[in-house]
């Protein structure tokens, strides 16, 4: 049963503790993401267990006064009860942005490989929140110059 499980409003600031190299400037990132819900699942009696998810989202990444449009498609999977009223999700996916420099920080070149992890948990009917640690870099894709961004986001969501 393939659907759309909920659309979040989220925006988030880099850390000051970046995987890798440290970061050079502080990136906000602000974004519309779109959670699906994928076929494969397992689940026991009880109701929990482990499903799968593809989370998509588009907007923008701030640095050194200049903006990019970042548009990031991450598979993964969620922990949790089979209704979802709470999960862990860990997710790899890719990221593309309009540009790659921001100020004096290169991240080396449009495509971007991303790690996440999610807590999400609903808090009144169909409203929940979340918080995910997104980890993004070139993995030396394109050299070894270039540097990754992990930012902190903050999710509001509409759950279906």
């Amino acid at each position: 049963d393939v659907r759309v499980l909920n659309v979040s409003l989220r925006g988030g600031l880099s850390g000051h503790s970046p995987i890798g190299k440290k970061e050079i400037e502080q990136f906000q990132q602000s974004d519309v993401m779109a959670t699906t819900r994928l076929p494969w699942e397992w689940y026991s009696e009880s109701g929990l267990g482990v499903g799968t998810r593809l989370v998509t989202s588009g907007g923008a990444l701030r640095a050194a006064g200049e903006t990019a449009f970042i548009g990031t498609f991450v598979p993964g999977l969620a922990f949790g009860p089979k209704d979802g009223r709470f999960s862990l999700e860990i997710g790899g996916g890719f990221a593309l942005l309009s540009q790659h420099k921001f100020g004096t920080q290169d991240m080396g070149g449009p495509f971007q490989l991303v790690w996440t992890t999610a807590l999400r948990t609903a808090v009144y009917k169909a409203i929940g929140v979340g918080y995910c640690f997104q980890h993004m870099s070139d993995a030396t894709l394109y050299g070894a110059n270039g540097r990754g961004v992990d930012v902190h986001l903050f999710e509001l969501s509409y759950r279906y």
